[in-house]
């Protein structure tokens, strides 16, 4: 195996745990960047934690496709 495909698995798997993440547990990331916004002296809150729990979600998807599309290029191009 190259380096690149190392690589490439390495990003992957990361990719694939953040983005399910994002899935699963919508209410953490959200909290998670909460937390991190205050940290830097901003205060940010969703005007619809309804809206946010499903942007999350979907961004998790999107996520996962983006990082499945890439290995699929990259491993038969």
């Amino acid at each position: 195996m190259t380096l690149l495909y190392l690589i490439l698995i390495l990003f992957s798997i990361v990719g694939l745990s953040i983005g399910s993440f994002f899935i699963f547990k919508p209410e953490l990331a959200i909290e998670i960047q909460r937390r991190f916004y205050a940290k830097i002296n901003w205060r940010i809150e969703p005007i619809s934690l309804k809206k946010e729990l499903r942007n999350t979600r979907i961004m998790g998807w999107v996520v996962i496709i983006l990082i499945l599309a890439t290995a699929v290029i990259v491993l038969t191009g």
